[in-house]
């Protein structure tokens, strides 16, 4: 990959990710406003004035055509901005609103842009309670862990049915739910590969108990002594079928990531004999529904402080270079991107 380097932060219009010599995928700073093909669909045009750094987008950023579905694209899977033209009724001029996912980022051009069209069926007005930067600091990460943690309380998975199990606990997704957890009252367990760096950080987070990451990477027994009551996976591949293999009878497992792979080489024994469920959470394509609830539950749960603590905002002109150093496992947390 080879980036361009932008002169300032003001010339930054937006970010393109695009195939150069020999298919080499390189990243520019251009300004796109004078190219309407740029602005993508919809019937909402907004000014955008946050995104976030999520894993799909630092993928994006590299170029991973498991992400990248149209070339050239401009990436981010989260947009917060103002509405500056509506053609529904829901939504007025000075609106300020996110959408999160539905394709932005991967087969439409996304939120690292001043300006774009959005479909309104994905969009919602912003919590009163946040601000746009607080919004944008959430992202998809902060929507798909309520996401998860709304499912495996919709799934009747209550605190006193004992612990629940975050796997990438120190991602945005793990981050963001251990601490939804906890304010809800729920007995948390965290996992992570970075113990040593980060444990202050999770138990400040609510986590009772810190597990390294070894110990649920590996390949293991079919069915193993059982002790969560529900758990959220980011994680996938052996993460996943350890963690469903220690799951109590009726337990909940949510599944929203695959850092550690899409495979799950597993058994049917835990469904079979302990009547474990495996729910999926696609926060791209969820329905209006399940977005406002889970926004719902980030504006009546989160505390802001928090939120704020763990979050370092960056420049549209130093998104590529923060995209690589959370590849590098260099990051943690969550990272707003200000685009204006």
């Amino acid at each position: 990959m080879s980036p361009a380097t932008a002169k300032s932060t003001e010339e930054v219009h937006s970010i393109v990710v695009s195939k150069g010599v020999n298919d080499e995928v390189e990243v520019d700073y251009r300004d796109t406003s004078g190219d309407p093909s740029f602005l993508g669909d919809g019937d909402l045009l907004i000014e955008v004035g946050w995104s976030s750094l999520n894993y799909k987008d630092a993928m994006a950023l590299r170029g991973d055509r498991g992400v990248v579905r149209i070339w050239p694209l401009i990436p981010g899977i989260d947009a917060v901005g103002t509405v500056i033209e509506s053609r529904n009724e829901r939504f007025g001029r000075g609106d300020e609103v996110v959408v999160n996912g539905a394709g932005l980022g991967e087969s439409r051009h996304g939120g690292y842009t001043q300006r774009l069209w959005v479909d309104s069926a994905s969009t919602l007005h912003i919590p009163f309670n946040f601000s746009a930067e607080q919004v944008g600091a959430l992202g998809t990460a902060g929507y798909t862990a309520a996401l998860s943690v709304d499912a495996l309380v919709r799934q009747k998975v209550k605190p006193e049915d004992g612990e629940i199990l975050v796997t990438g606990a120190t991602g945005g997704v793990g981050s963001i739910a251990l601490h939804l957890l906890h304010r809800l009252g729920y007995t948390t367990v965290a996992v992570t590969g970075r113990r040593e760096l980060h444990e202050g950080y999770l138990r400040g987070l609510g986590a009772s108990e810190i597990r390294d990451r070894d110990e649920f990477s590996g390949p293991g027994r079919p069915l193993q002594k059982a002790r969560w009551a529900g758990v959220v996976d980011s994680v996938g591949s052996h993460t996943l079928v350890n963690a469903l293999a220690q799951t109590k009878w009726g337990g909940v497992v949510t599944a929203c990531g695959l850092a550690q792979g899409p495979d799950l080489p597993a058994t049917v024994l835990p469904f079979i004999l302990r009547g474990v469920h495996l729910m999926g959470i696609n926060s791209v394509d969820a329905p209006h529904d399940q977005r406002r609830r889970a926004w719902a539950l980030l504006s009546e749960t989160l505390d802001t402080e928090v939120l704020d603590a763990m979050t370092q905002v960056v420049e549209l002109a130093e998104v590529a270079q923060a995209g690589a150093d959370l590849m590098a496992s260099k990051l943690h947390g969550r990272t707003a991107v200000r685009v204006r």
